[in-house]
Formats: structure tokens, C-alpha cells, sequence
């Protein structure tokens, strides 16, 4: 199943308390039960949040999929790229 990087444009997340991401990463959790309940194949990995941006890692079986989350869950998917290769420091060590 293909990943993405899902790069969401929202200022002043780094700022946010606790209870504000756990409210968004709740609301994230119910859109995409529901989509799988619908049979959506969409899974969220993890996000890494910055200053004024967050960096959301998805499995899908489409871009479609994540833009759909986007608009259901209201969080906005400013560019989506699927991953084409993973690398890290043992990648150097691979025959």
C-alpha cells in the first residue's frame, strides 16, 4: 500500500496545548473509522508538528483517499506526495 507525506499548512500548531492536539488527533481517528467502515483503505502513521505546519505520514491505496480525509476532517492537505523509496543510515550498509 503506498504512503504519503501529507504537509498541512496551519499556523501557530506548534503552539498548541496538549488538549488541542488530542482533540485533533481524535477528530482525525473518527473520519478515518469511518472511511473504513465505508472500506476505504487509509491508515495515519504519525505527524510531526512544526511551528506553523504539520508532516502527517498516511498508508492509502490513493491520493483521492487522503484528500477525501482532508475535507471531511477539515484539516487542510496543502501538497500530498506519495513516498517513492525509504532510506537511513544501514541503507549505506545494504549489498
Amino acid at each position: 500500500m503506498p504512503r504519503f507525506i501529507i504537509e498541512r499548512a496551519i499556523p501557530e500548531i506548534g503552539s498548541a496545548d496538549h488538549e488541542a492536539l488530542r482533540a485533533a488527533s481524535a477528530k482525525s481517528n473518527g473520519v478515518l473509522e469511518a472511511m473504513q467502515t465505508e472500506g476505504k483503505r487509509i491508515y495515519w502513521e504519525q505527524s510531526y508538528v512544526t511551528d506553523d505546519k504539520t508532516f502527517c505520514i498516511y498508508r492509502s491505496d490513493s491520493e483521492a483517499l487522503i484528500s477525501e480525509h482532508s475535507e471531511r476532517s477539515g484539516f487542510p492537505a496543502t501538497i500530498i506526495t506519495e513516498v517513492r523509496e525509504v532510506i537511513g543510515p544501514m541503507t549505506a550498509e545494504s549489498a
